[in-house]
């Protein structure tokens, strides 16, 4: 069956529209429907509907499974909206069974997706399905001063959906080059607010990791109603990103277990499906980089995962991220050949030559209102670089111009440069090595 295209070309998750369609237990639907009623006080169908996130036919035939195993009755009162909507509520038996069953797990609300039905969509939207071009990245890289060469390189690394290990000096952009990547993925995707293995529930939707885009409400005098067009147990979202940096542990890759609520939350690389893991600053975290990469092999060539329940069950999820590792060390110095080898693309983030440099400098220069000067320039570049073997890095202009800024703003004199300031800038951006005597 086709199903229209949703913006960008991801096809969205068709809507069930029976209750057989669903493929989760009868028993679990139900319980998550009197739950939903019990903690959220809805009487009504079309509420229900929206809160379990199932279109109101299928809301109506689990109503009516409720109702026939006398859990639910029909108040027999008329909603007073124009609607004309019959109100259900619980029984005294439908109210014991909403306990019992918060007892076994507190999750009520949207109808968790089944993970095999979820591993379709994930293929429907695969980060390797995605198609940017050189525009496209340059776009997104456009404040950015970067050589051509390396453009040529992120390209392919990009469009593959295959892991990136960016390497290099320290302050040459990794962070920024990883944020680009980010910003040309510029379609969107469908996002589980929860998907269900073995009965179990885990949550993935995460409003601190997701970007929701905002759907169009239909209005009730609308000739044409547009709802429908997707299972709302999703939400669409921008292509998602995780950055993590040296607080990186290997339990925050496993399932979090919320012993109240019984209720599992997706790890991170989970909720990054379909968008950018960033690894930034690799080797400054707890656990070395090697135990870091060892963990990462299997999802990475596979494509799945393997996370375990309380229980001890193992179980396959779909792992369809673009992994991108960013470090400050040789790559030889932190991983075996084995472990380099399964990293698919290996991209040196160099720091900028003279020219290079210059055109940064002047750049952040006209941005920052400071009028460049000669004179300062050539005291820069023929007194300061020699010091430390002419080695440039892409953030000390930033840095040397806001020093510059800082002491005009506290002397009280116009934006400038001078000789003298940008001495004091330097001294600054490096501390010298010198013995403190206690």
């Amino acid at each position: 069956m086709s199903h229209e295209l949703g913006q960008g070309g991801v096809e969205p998750p068709p809507a069930p529209r029976r209750l057989e369609e669903m493929q989760l237990s009868m028993v679990m639907m139900r319980d998550i429907l009197l739950k939903t009623m019990f903690r959220m006080n809805l009487d009504m169908v079309s509420d229900l509907s929206r809160a379990i996130c199932l279109p109101i036919p299928v809301t109506q035939e689990l109503v009516d499974l409720a109702r026939g195993q006398r859990l639910l009755e029909a108040t027999g009162t008329l909603s007073a909206t124009s609607s004309n909507e019959m109100g259900y509520q619980l029984t005294d038996a439908g109210k014991a069974r909403a306990q019992d069953a918060l007892s076994q797990s507190e999750y009520y609300g949207a109808m968790p997706v089944p993970m095999g039905v979820y591993a379709q969509q994930v293929k429907r939207q695969s980060v390797r399905n995605m198609k940017i071009t050189r525009q496209q990245l340059l776009s997104a890289m456009g404040h950015l001063i970067l050589p051509p060469t390396l453009i040529d390189q992120l390209g392919p690394a990009v469009t593959s959906g295959r892991s990136i290990l960016m390497y290099g000096p320290p302050g040459n952009g990794k962070s920024s080059i990883s944020n680009g990547i980010r910003d040309a993925l510029g379609d969107k995707i469908y996002v589980p607010r929860a998907i269900e293995y073995s009965g179990q529930v885990i949550t993935v939707y995460d409003p601190i990791v997701h970007t929701a885009v905002a759907e169009e409400e239909d209005s009730p005098t609308a000739l044409r109603r547009t709802t429908g067009r997707f299972d709302t147990r999703y939400v669409r979202c921008e292509r998602p990103t995780v950055i993590t940096g040296g607080e990186l542990t290997l339990d925050m890759l496993d399932l979090v277990y919320n012993p109240n609520a019984r209720t599992y939350q997706a790890p991170l690389q989970l909720k990054s499906t379909g968008g950018v893991f960033i690894v930034d600053d690799l080797g400054r975290q707890a656990d070395p980089p090697q135990a870091l990469i060892n963990r990462w092999i299997v999802p990475l060539e596979e494509g799945k995962d393997i996370l375990a329940l309380q229980s001890g069950e193992k179980f396959e999820v779909p792992f369809d991220t673009l992994v991108i590792f960013s470090t400050n060390f040789h790559p030889n110095d932190i991983f075996d050949k084995a472990a380099l080898r399964r990293i698919f693309f290996k991209i040196k983030i160099d720091g900028p030559d003279q020219a290079d440099f210059l055109k940064i400098f002047a750049l952040i220069a006209r941005k920052k209102k400071m009028p460049l000067d000669e004179k300062s320039l050539l005291h820069l570049l023929k007194k300061k670089y020699p010091t430390i073997d002419n080695i440039y890095a892409n953030y000390q202009p930033v840095f040397l111009i806001d020093q510059m800024i800082a002491i005009c703003e506290f002397e009280g004199i116009p934006y400038q440069m001078t000789p003298e300031l940008i001495d004091r800038a330097w001294a600054n951006m490096f501390v010298k090595d010198e013995v403190i005597v206690r």
